[in-house]
């Protein structure tokens, strides 16, 4: 299926570690992707061959550019009849990146996932790049690294996937990230096993949060308990005078008054997603879509399962729910059954967005 989230997994070649971190191609993504490479060392930018390099992958290119991270390009697919790798090759050369068998700088493998053709080739070209770049880290410093992914999971609360760019993570330590703080109550690789630590370059999932932080967002460890809670008490304050400054957001209140204006129909969203990286994408994307009879108005964004206090929300104010692979509280959906409320589920993007342009143009 098509990639959703930002996936973090490691693997062994010639007794040295890789991390992947996968992010999604959809255009939709823009946010992880750019988190993505900022918080990468070497970009593997996959291109279908029968495909070409899409507007999604100018982004790509464009993110990693941005973010001054090198790029290796993964030609895949090249087992399909009448592949032509040249024809990718000539697209990215428009774009700056020129092959090295073309005179240029850019390391170009053809691969076959299925088949799992030139895999090996593209993992030794990885670390022989990541040589060339003299890529080292301390693990004797304090640790520091940034979140990957961040959710809510039953029986642990929030978690956060974290990649470790310095130092050492262990069990017990406190930590802070973004407003929140926490001691780290167990960690996980990406088999889902729990590991006593993780040092520079590898993902864990870490429990014993206070919150659910935002995706790309420093997470660091300090001293001790006190001064996490103290800093996140800081961070916390901060967001809440930033809050008062700013004009104020649609609230239950105010709402009724933008219904006064009368001038543009308004399509109010209450959005869940399972994950925070989804969150943000999907927000991002319904904001854009371009209309100028009908206002998209994302009143609540957050994540985790859809609840009765999102339906009452959304009864208030005249919303729908959308659900991006969040699930529906059983005393959610027989109250917006009683109030009338649509909930619609999604599991792929496309959808969704295609529904909520459908449902723009449908309201004219």
């Amino acid at each position: 299926g098509i990639t959703q989230h930002i996936g973090a997994y490691t693997v062994r070649v010639h007794n040295k570690r890789v991390t992947f971190l996968d992010t999604p191609g959809h255009e939709a993504f823009t946010a992880m992707r750019a988190i993505g490479a900022k918080i990468t060392d070497i970009v593997v930018l996959v291109v279908a061959v029968d495909d070409g390099v899409m507007p999604q992958t100018v982004e790509a290119i464009d993110h990693a550019t941005a973010a001054n991270v090198p790029i290796i390009v993964a030609i895949n697919k090249i087992d399909k009849a009448g592949a032509n790798p040249d024809r990718v090759k000539r697209a990215l050369a428009e774009r700056n990146l020129v092959p090295e068998a073309w005179g240029g700088q850019t390391i170009c493998c053809e691969v076959s996932a299925t088949k799992k053709t030139g895999v090996d080739h593209l993992l030794e070209m990885i670390l022989l790049q990541a040589e060339l770049l003299e890529l080292k880290a301390d693990p004797t410093v304090p640790m520091r690294g940034n979140v990957v992914e961040a959710q809510m999971e039953q029986g642990r609360g929030p978690t956060a996937t974290v990649l470790v760019k310095e130092g050492t993570l262990k069990r017990g330590m406190s930590f802070i990230v973004g407003p929140h703080w926490g001691k780290v109550k167990a960690l996980m690789d990406g088999q889902g096993k729990t590991v006593a630590e993780a040092v520079p370059s590898q993902a864990v999932k870490v429990a014993g949060l206070t919150g659910i932080p935002q995706a790309g967002v420093e997470f660091r460890v300090v001293e001790d308990e006190t001064s996490a809670r103290e800093h996140s008490d800081g961070e916390l304050a901060k967001i809440r005078t930033g809050k008062l400054e700013t004009p104020a957001k649609v609230t239950l209140e105010n709402l009724f008054d933008t219904l006064a204006e009368g001038q543009k129909k308004n399509l109010r969203v209450v959005l869940k997603t399972d994950v925070q990286g989804s969150a943000e994408a999907i927000a991002d994307s319904l904001i854009k879509i371009p209309s100028d009879k009908v206002r998209l108005e994302l009143i609540h964004t957050a994540v985790g399962p859809i609840t009765e206090s999102d339906v009452l929300l959304a009864s208030a104010s005249n919303a729908v729910i959308i659900g991006f692979g969040s699930k529906v509280d059983a005393s959610a959906a027989e109250m917006a059954k009683r109030e009338g409320v649509q909930i619609k589920l999604y599991r792929i993007i496309y959808e969704l967005i295609d529904q909520v342009k459908e449902a723009m143009a449908g309201l004219l």
